[in-house]
């Protein structure tokens, strides 16, 4: 199986992909595209810009494309996608958006973690809090407009681990 968990940044998505591989043997996590491709010397801007998100977006194609089966995706396309339609909405993202709809195809889970009311993470990054709320925002409407099924973790990281793990055993629930 190939699970996708995706959101805005700083609610948990790594936190969750990290324990989701501590209970799923035999899997392997893809970690998010931004801390791969700094890893591999890319570097990134101070401020997000528009060129790192391509940046990401293509890496994350790639990782999507050459991954096999029982893997973990922190980061999904779409989330990235968000990120470079929010931080500039005049670039046309329609050949991105394009890729990201064939891509849909390969996973087999989609796991959204939302900001949470109250906000966990409030204090965090005040610089980038209006960034995190648009893309949380865009990220709604989107999962419509993708028409992706996701399952839509809250609650601490035990209870999202385990709304996960019910859902992988039981893919008929809502």
């Amino acid at each position: 199986m190939r699970i996708a968990v995706f959101g805005a940044h700083n609610v948990g998505k790594t936190t969750l992909t990290e324990e989701l591989l501590e209970n799923l043997p035999g899997y392997t996590l893809e970690t998010e595209p931004y801390y791969q491709l700094e890893l591999s010397g890319y570097e990134f801007s101070e401020n997000p810009t528009a060129e790192d998100f391509i940046e990401q977006f293509n890496y994350s194609v790639h990782l999507i494309s050459e991954s096999g089966d029982d893997v973990i995706f922190d980061r999904f396309v779409v989330d990235i996608l968000a990120y470079l339609h929010v931080v500039d909405p005049n670039i046309n993202i329609q050949s991105f958006f394009e890729k990201a709809q064939t891509l849909i195809a390969e996973i087999d889970l989609f796991v959204f973690v939302p900001i949470e009311e109250p906000d966990l993470m409030q204090d965090y990054q005040p610089d980038l809090a209006k960034l995190r709320s648009n893309v949380n925002d865009l990220l709604h409407d989107w999962i419509s407009d993708f028409e992706i099924e996701v399952i839509e973790v809250k609650g601490t990281v035990l209870n999202r681990r385990n709304q996960v793990l019910d859902k992988i055993s039981n893919p008929h629930l809502k």
